[in-house]
C-alpha cells in the first residue's frame, strides 16, 4: 500500500469514525471496534514513514 493510499484509509476511518461517535456514543462496539482500527492504521503509518529518533546524548 502506497503512502498516499495509507493516508486515505486512515481519513476515511477517521471520519466514519465521526459519524459512528455521533450516532451510538463513543463507548459502543461500534465505536471501539472502528478506534481501534483507526489505531492499527496509524501505528502503521508511523512505522513506514515516520523515522525513529533516538534519544541524542550531549
Amino acid at each position: 500500500m502506497s503512502k498516499k493510499e495509507l493516508l486515505e484509509r486512515i481519513e476515511k476511518q477517521r471520519a466514519q469514525l465521526i459519524d459512528i461517535v455521533a450516532e451510538n456514543g463513543l463507548t459502543s462496539p461500534q465505536a471501539i471496534q472502528f478506534s481501534q482500527e483507526l489505531d492499527r492504521l496509524l501505528n502503521s503509518y508511523n512505522s513506514l514513514y515516520i523515522k525513529k529518533r533516538s534519544p541524542q546524548m550531549s
